[in-house]
């Protein structure tokens, strides 16, 4: 009998963004750009009387994930849950729809529900905008690429292209999304700063993206030191959105970013989440 199921999804990084507020979760979401790439979180699902769940980064051990626990409890199961992730946690890695997509994925096959990939999708968004800890990561998620999602939910139409170049990127601490997205202020100020159009390639993703970041009012005194030193090496940069810290491109984007904390190295993913192994 398989005991355990192991799964994994990729982050996203969002550029920018404009909420869609919808008549429930499912019409509730947001249009915008983003790159889903190929770090992100692992986890490993076993069948338990209770639900419980770790996470597991580099190391540090936290417990309970409100926005799993309730997708579980959605579905009728109960399972122990470890997810493990080597970036930063609530930095604009869209690591929690990450860990939504990667625990459905095994929960879906270790109970043998016989979800579809979009309804697997569905339940980890309703999650999400529940929770108030995204409102696009799922839908960009589901597969790799640069995407520019041109609706809310996961049905709206997707764009997506697949650029070998990586990004680069730097965390200054965690943002917690709900307090953005929780605030009328930030979205009337994001909703106007919104650039209504795809972008073209790599460079053109950061020009947009530092445009809309300029315009929202969401960078932070120590995001914008970063920032400044990319402007003054010319290095394409923006902020991750929502998070405190900075993505940016070129080859002398990793040297510039060392100066400010732990560089990421981060290729666009190619798949979205994905199955790992079944074991005993």
């Amino acid at each position: 009998m398989v005991g355990t199921a192991v799964a994994f999804s990729p982050g996203h990084i969002s550029g920018y963004f404009r909420r869609v507020e919808g008549s429930d979760p499912r019409t509730t979401g947001s249009v915008g750009a983003g790159v889903v790439i190929d770090e992100g979180v692992r986890a490993t699902v076993v069948p338990a009387a209770k639900t419980g769940v770790r996470v597991i980064r580099q190391g540090r051990v936290s417990t309970g994930s409100p926005p799993v626990e309730y997708a579980l409890d959605r579905l009728g199961v109960t399972a122990r849950v470890t997810t493990e992730c080597r970036l930063p946690i609530g930095a604009g890695f869209g690591l929690s729809a990450a860990a939504l997509l990667a625990t459905l994925t095994a929960v879906n096959h270790l109970f043998d529900l016989g979800l579809s990939v979009d309804e697997v999708a569905s339940r980890a968004h309703e999650a999400e905008v529940v929770h108030r800890t995204g409102l696009g990561d799922v839908a960009a998620s589901r597969s790799g690429g640069v995407v520019c999602r041109m609706g809310p939910g996961i049905h709206a139409d997707i764009a997506r292209f697949y650029p070998d170049e990586p990004l680069y990127a730097v965390s200054l601490g965690p943002l917690p999304t709900a307090s953005v997205l929780s605030s009328e202020e930030a979205m009337a100020r994001i909703a106007s700063a919104y650039p209504d159009r795809c972008p073209r390639d790599i460079a053109d993703f950061c020009f947009l993206s530092r445009q809309f970041a300029e315009r929202s009012g969401l960078i932070a005194p120590d995001v914008r030191k970063v920032l400044s030193a990319c402007d003054a090496a010319k290095i394409p940069a923006s902020m991750t959105m929502l998070g405190n810290g900075v993505f940016a491109a070129g080859n002398s984007a990793e040297r510039v970013l060392s100066g400010f904390g732990e560089v990421y190295r981060l290729n666009v993913a190619r798949r979205g989440a994905y199955l790992i192994e079944m074991r005993p």
